[in-house]
């Protein structure tokens, strides 16, 4: 029996069957993908096929993921959803601040495994005119290097209109630091998700798990009910243009995982540019002469938060270590 799995609660997996029967199934321990080191080798978002007793057998391939390294075990990967169309990125610039390090290694890991990413610029209505001006500085930054952006306020609903259009669909993963907004945010395009939210510690300025696990809510509200129905939340039978979004605990770090130093520079899309012009072809833009991507660095084409994240990530790959202040 073939599926989708919609939910993941770290001991069970909700997978919604091709003939629309929602089933919780278990994996077998020894139970893993070939080549990948994962805490989580079933993630939300993948294709299986289910077999007697509601264990999962197989998982087909997938076309994409988002990984990055588990905060407890530096040698294995979490997997946060399988086979997105794309990312939507929430930030904040105040309770709490999203570091640039933080958003540079997400977008490099999404490069890397090919997910379009779309930066979300939440709580606008609350920032001061200088954090109105620096967040400025940060959306014109990200959109020079070429993503898109939106500044929006998820609790008065200013700016949520205009991703209404870029979800329609697609699948499409959210995530973000604990505290930035996200559940607040799925509420206001899904209000019969109905998601709790928590306030912002005010102790540390930093944000309160209310997501505890992995789940794709359905953006369509027009869903069977009744004994045997699809519950509100999850995704209709077949594909349209409903879209679904994968809710994602919040995570306050974000280590990068399998990624070889000599590609890191194509993860950086301005580096990997500016790489082009360097005298030597393995070039680590970090000592070397005939640097371009240092002379860039240097007149300011390349900004400085972009050229630290970029050496944060070599330092990973040196140190074999995971820095959850990342």
């Amino acid at each position: 029996m073939k599926g989708l799995v919609i939910k993941n609660t770290g001991s069970w997996y909700t997978v919604l069957t091709d003939d629309g029967q929602l089933l919780d199934c278990k994996v077998k321990g020894n139970f893993r993908i070939k080549g990948i080191r994962s805490t989580n080798p079933v993630a939300v978002g993948d294709r299986v096929t289910v077999g007697e007793g509601n264990w999962i057998t197989e998982i087909e391939d997938r076309k994409n993921y988002i990984i990055r390294k588990s905060i407890n075990l530096s040698k294995q990967s979490h997997i946060l959803a399988a086979n997105v169309d794309q990312a939507l990125l929430v930030v904040t610039v105040v309770r709490p601040e999203t570091s640039t390090t933080f958003i540079d290694r997400f977008l490099a890991s999404a490069e890397a495994y090919r997910v379009p990413v779309i930066l979300i610029f939440n709580k606008s209505d609350v920032l001061s005119h200088e954090e109105a001006h620096y967040q400025q500085l940060m959306i014109q930054l990200y959109e020079t290097i070429g993503y898109e952006c939106h500044a929006i306020s998820a609790q008065t609903g200013d700016g949520v209109e205009a991703l209404r259009p870029k979800l329609e669909g697609k699948i499409t993963l959210l995530s973000g630091n604990s505290g930035v907004g996200k559940s607040t945010l799925i509420n206001c395009l899904v209000p019969h998700a109905n998601l709790r939210t928590a306030d912002i510690s005010d102790a540390h300025q930093t944000g309160m798990h209310t997501t505890t696990f992995s789940e794709m809510i359905s953006l369509s509200p027009s869903l069977p009910q009744g004994e045997g129905a699809l519950s509100a939340g999850t995704p209709p039978l077949r594909g349209g243009r409903e879209g679904f979004l994968i809710d994602t605990p919040g995570i306050k770090g974000f280590g990068t995982f399998d990624m070889e130093r000599e590609e890191l520079t194509s993860y950086f899309k301005e580096i990997f540019e500016f790489s082009k012009q360097c005298r030597f072809s393995d070039c680590t833009h970090t000592h070397e002469p005939g640097c371009a991507v240092l002379k860039a660095v240097e007149d300011h084409y390349i900004a400085q938060s972009r050229y630290q994240s970029y050496l944060s990530m070599l330092d990973d790959k040196d140190e074999n270590k995971y820095r959850e202040a990342y």
